[in-house]
């Protein structure tokens, strides 16, 4: 295939060298390219599939040849650039009884897809103006790439053994976004080595011990997928203790590892955390109706939970937390017009009994289900 770069006078390495700079002013913390051919962990993702690990996420199946080459995205694609955008803007503060856990990456006010989004469409403009006869096509999470693996193709980091991506520098507190083109770009050396040596602390620390071996995330114990991707559905009971206070989100292997001791703090606008989420109060969500729930979390990553599922993982952390006081907002739960909300108060208060942390014998006196 010819190169459309034949046509510019630009070569592929100042070309490259130009998109870089620019990524950066747009402020993006990483970025790199990488050769647009088959990912390497593309039979991984298969056998990941295969052994069920997904879960309910069945749009994974449904597109799983999507994944075999970035070519399904845009025909005729030759380059990767890779990006990363750093969100660790602050240690996480103490949560008091009642109080919930958000993953730090939802704590902003906008959703990072859309803000990645808008900034790769910006860099594809500056690409159009270098290259104008160019083809491109912004990335963010939602089609079949696996960024993970351009973004190390790209020299961005390494998989950890937690399977987040680990920067020497930024750690793992960063969103990954990618640019596909059918411009020649000179590429970045991948990242060729490890660095995570005989270190298990993130498999060691997960509370639903969700990793079947080092580089495996079995998707179905995730608190983070318990918590977002488990939609419209209850949380299998014997999960419930382990996720803990988290109510979305679960930052506990990336909390636990030595490359995010000293990372960076992010200062991106677009991810400074709301008052609200840091930790979140738990009796709050219990009432909040569907239109709240659009006021309030809509442009945010929350929205995915969905009003029940928040509502539900609300529940849950109340049931593991400590705050008794807590239990006339759990016993009107009992009442909500969602089954599965009914079904985790019911499951709170019972837990809360057996815990000895009810005001009264009556918070557990009726469920409708």
């Amino acid at each position: 295939m010819r190169s459309i770069l034949m046509d510019s006078i630009e070569s592929p390495a100042d070309c490259a060298q130009q998109i870089k700079e620019f990524a950066r002013k747009l402020g993006f913390d990483l970025v790199g390219v990488a050769t647009a051919t088959s990912p390497e962990t593309f039979e991984k993702l298969g056998n990941w599939v295969d052994a069920g690990h997904a879960g309910e996420m069945r749009y994974l199946e449904r597109r799983r040849a999507a994944y075999a080459h970035p070519d399904s995205l845009l025909q005729g694609v030759r380059s990767v650039v890779m990006v990363g955008l750093n969100y660790g803007t602050q240690a996480p503060a103490k949560c008091e009884p009642g109080d919930g856990r958000v993953s730090r990456y939802a704590w902003g006010t906008l959703d990072y897809h859309a803000v990645l989004r808008d900034r790769l469409r910006s860099l594809a403009d500056e690409l159009h103006a270098i290259v104008p006869k160019c083809r491109t096509r912004a990335v963010v999470d939602t089609a079949p790439l696996l960024e993970r693996d351009f973004a190390r193709r790209a020299g961005l980091g390494w998989f950890g053994k937690n399977t987040m991506l680990i920067n020497k520098h930024e750690g793992s507190w960063f969103f990954l976004g990618a640019l596909l083109t059918d411009v020649e770009l000179a590429p970045d050396a991948p990242h060729a080595t490890a660095h995570c040596g005989t270190c298990t602390r993130c498999l060691e620390a997960c509370p639903t011990d969700a990793f079947v071996a080092p580089y495996v995330l079995d998707a179905r114990k995730c608190i983070s997928y318990l918590t977002i991707e488990l939609r419209d559905r209850a949380i299998p009971e014997e999960l419930r203790t382990g996720i803990g206070e988290w109510v979305f989100g679960c930052d506990v292997c990336q909390d636990v590892c030595p490359w995010n001791r000293k990372t960076p703090t992010g200062a991106d606008p677009a991810f400074q955390p709301r008052g609200d989420l840091n930790p979140v109060a738990c009796a709050t969500l219990l009432e909040i109706t569907e239109e709240e729930f659009t006021e309030r979390f809509g442009s945010t990553p929350l929205a995915r939970a969905g009003r029940g599922g928040l509502v539900r993982n609300a529940c849950i952390a109340l049931g593991n937390g400590g705050d008794g006081q807590a239990s006339s907002a759990l016993q009107r739960s009992l009442d909500d017009a969602d089954p599965i909300v009914r079904d985790a108060a019911a499951w709170a208060l019972t837990r809360m009994k057996e815990r000895g942390l009810l005001e009264s014998e009556s918070a557990v006196a009726h469920n409708p289900d």
